[in-house]
């Protein structure tokens, strides 16, 4: 025991060695009273501050081994915890290695001035991918502004904890990131409290690829110049908002009857939902016959649990309507959908209803066990694949309340497959409120629609 532990002393020590020494050579690059460092270049002589938070994480370093020296030279240490010393010393050079990647960023990106992101300004689309172009993975990053928000920001006086415990502030940022470093370069070039590009196609392209959440931008977005007033809330359920409060730069329609137009049928550029721009037509409040029709009506839903409907989230491509007629009863849903190819968030908060701008791989914003009701319509259908539909399941079993439902509402797949997803479905072992599955009869045929309530059991 006594040789084993020996053993372990020498090979611990070259490495709290070689960690002290590293330190050393960090702290004859910084000056702690100033912050600043200093470049020698024949072109300039300027002074650069350095980050706060790279002084914060070498003081942070410092305390660490100064606290392993302690206890390794404490004569009340114990064999086993060699290993222990051992671990916290592999962490600590861990850590010193990321921080030389954040000074070398900042030394790489200290040429360009402290007001824009240095980036090349080509903001045409790449072509490539990041792995089609042979980039390491997470190693792409060039703009100074998306290497000054990844950084941890730490409180305004040192060491006191916020009211949250924390000392400092580590922004998030979606691991999908790392995969698109050049799209997410082009997001976060821009200028300083200045105007931010016009560029929520790329963040959407982001955010599908799993980039969410995004990072925060330190400019001011962009709205029409136009702008009027919204309409009383009584009245903008079911009125067609104004051009003049979307911007239609992005969409291939550029004026809102654009989006709902027979002549228009195949030229929006959007698809599911085809119908769901026209405020006139609305859905889930036509009786239906259980051979003829997969849908229930609202009320036919809301008789199962009287009184005990009161939040939600419908979770489909919509503009809304499925809020709006529950909002006449009372009932308050978050529209949660992506824009595709149309204005969908705008045109759900201009009825004066709440967008919910969230991806299909994103976790739900909501606290376990706390919505009554969550719809979908036409969005799950036979593309998704199980894992994923697990995935969402659960999440949705997770922010649902106990005795809450999920209502199902028009899932179609080939009819071949119903069975396979039916199962999937069943193992959430939900008590069946409602269950209709019937035959789709507006292709060629060969698919099923399955609706579904389902209410969430008591779990202790």
């Amino acid at each position: 025991m006594h040789s084993r532990r020996l053993f372990s002393v020498r090979m611990i020590c070259p490495l709290l060695f070689i960690t002290t020494l590293t330190i050393i050579v960090f702290n004859s690059r910084v000056s702690y009273p100033n912050l600043i460092f200093q470049f020698g270049t024949k072109n300039s002589g300027a002074q650069l501050a350095v980050p706060y938070s790279l002084h914060t994480q070498i003081s942070d370093l410092q305390t660490q081994l100064g606290r392993l020296l302690e206890q390794l030279h404490s004569k009340n240490t114990e064999p086993n915890s060699i290993s222990k010393f051992s671990d916290q010393v592999l962490h600590i050079a861990l850590s010193l290695d990321k921080l030389a990647d954040s000074l070398q960023a900042f030394y790489r990106n200290s040429s360009s001035t402290n007001e824009t992101s240095n980036v090349d300004e080509d903001l045409t689309e790449p072509e490539e991918s990041e792995e089609e172009q042979g980039l390491p993975r997470g190693k792409g990053f060039t703009s100074a502004e998306l290497q000054s928000y990844i950084l941890p920001k730490p409180n305004r006086i040192t060491g006191k904890k916020n009211f949250l415990g924390l000392e400092a502030v580590n922004p998030s940022i979606g691991l999908g990131c790392n995969a698109m470093a050049s799209h997410l370069d082009r997001y976060m070039t821009y200028k300083l409290y200045g105007s931010c590009p016009d560029d929520w196609d790329l963040a959407q392209k982001l955010l599908l690829g799993g980039c969410e959440p995004l990072p925060r931008r330190r400019c001011f977005s962009k709205s029409s110049k136009k702008y009027s007033k919204p309409v009383p809330f009584n009245s903008s359920l079911w009125t067609p908002p104004s051009d003049v409060n979307i911007l239609w730069n992005k969409y291939k329609c550029k004026d809102y009857s654009c989006l709902f137009a027979n002549e228009t049928i195949g030229k929006r550029g959007f698809y599911k939902c085809s119908d769901c721009f026209d405020l006139s037509k609305r859905a889930w409040e036509v009786p239906t016959k259980e051979s003829e029709s997969a849908e229930f009506t609202v009320d036919e839903v809301l008789k199962l649990k009287p009184g005990e409907i009161r939040i939600g989230l419908d979770f489909s491509p919509t503009t809304g309507s499925f809020a709006a007629i529950m909002r006449e009863k009372n009932v308050t849903i978050a529209s949660g959908t992506i824009n595709l190819g149309a204005p969908f968030n705008e045109v759900i908060a201009l009825r004066g209803l709440l967008p919910l701008y969230i991806s299909i791989g994103s976790r739900l914003p909501f606290f376990d066990n706390t919505l009554d009701i969550i719809h979908s319509t036409l969005f799950f259908d036979g593309w998704i694949g199980m894992e994923l539909l697990q995935f969402v399941l659960f999440d949705w079993d997770r922010v649902l309340r106990p005795k809450g439902i999920i209502w199902v509402d028009r899932f179609f797949c080939k009819t071949e497959d119903m069975k396979m997803y039916l199962n999937e479905i069943n193992r959430l072992r939900y008590k069946k409120l409602l269950w209709r599955v019937v035959q789709k009869t507006d292709k060629e045929g060969g698919e099923q629609f399955l609706s579904a309530v389902l209410e969430k059991p008591a779990r202790g």
